[in-house]
C-alpha cells in the first residue's frame, strides 16, 4: 500500500502519516553503506528501543554506490567507535539501494546532499517526497550533512556519531510526539 506524504518542501522533518498499528519504515543511505548509514541504522534502532518504540519502527540501510553483489560488513572503525557508545553494528552488511526500496520505505534518509541527489536521480516520481536528509531531524545549529569519515581520523568517526545521535534522537522524539514538533529549516 502506498502512503501519501506531506510536501517535503513545507517541512522536511514532519513524519509521514502512519496507519494505526503500522511501523515507520526508515532507510538510511550513504555512498558505500559501510560507515555512516549502518551507523545510523544501529543508532536509530538503539534509541527507538530505549524509548520503547521498537515496535513502531523498521530500520535498514543501503548505499547509493555499494556493489550490488557485495555483502561487505561495516567498516571496522565504525564498528569499534559505535561499540564504545553501546551501538551494535555486528551483522550489518552493505547493500545497494534497490528500486523496491522506494516503495517499501516511508522515509529514505540520506547522509549528505550528494547521496540525496543520487537518490533523486533514481527515485520514481511518486516517491520523491520520501527522500530527506537525516540531519533534518537534528536540532538547529547542527550541520545539515553527515560527512564521510572513511578517509579521516578517529575524530571524524566520533563526529559522525555525534551528528547521527543528534538526528536520531530528534527522529525518535518526533515518533513519540506522533510525527509533529518544531521543524528545522
Amino acid at each position: 500500500m502506498t502512503r501519501s506524504l506531506p510536501d517535503p518542501l513545507a517541512d522536511n522533518s514532519v513524519l509521514p502519516p502512519l496507519e494505526p498499528g503500522m511501523p515507520l519504515r526508515v532507510l538510511m543511505v550513504c555512498m558505500g553503506n559501510i560507515c555512516r548509514s549502518p551507523t545510523a541504522e544501529a543508532v536509530l534502532r538503539h534509541h527507538a528501543d530505549m524509548a520503547g518504540l521498537s515496535d513502531r519502527l523498521v530500520v535498514d540501510s543501503a548505499g547509493t554506490h555499494a556493489h550490488p553483489s557485495a555483502r561487505t560488513p561495516a567498516d571496522p572503525r565504525s564498528v569499534a567507535h559505535a561499540a564504545r557508545r553501546g551501538y551494535d553494528l555486528a551483522g550489518l552488511q552493505a547493500r545497494k539501494v534497490r528500486e523496491a526500496d522506494f516503495e517499501r520505505f516511508d522515509l529514505i534518509l540520506a547522509m549528505d546532499e550528494d547521496n540525496l541527489d543520487n537518490l533523486r536521480s533514481i527515485c520514481p516520481r511518486e516517491h520523491v517526497a520520501r527522500l530527506r536528509l537525516l540531519m533534518s531531524y537534528a536540532p538547529e545549529g547542527v550541520p545539515r550533512v553527515v560527512p564521510d569519515p572513511y578517509y579521516g581520523s578517529a575524530a571524524n568517526f566520533e563526529w559522525v556519531l555525534d551528528l547521527i545521535e543528534a538526528a536520531c534522537e530528534g527522529l525518535v522524539q518526533r515518533l513519540k510526539n506522533g510525527g509533529t514538533g518544531t521543524a528545522r529549516r
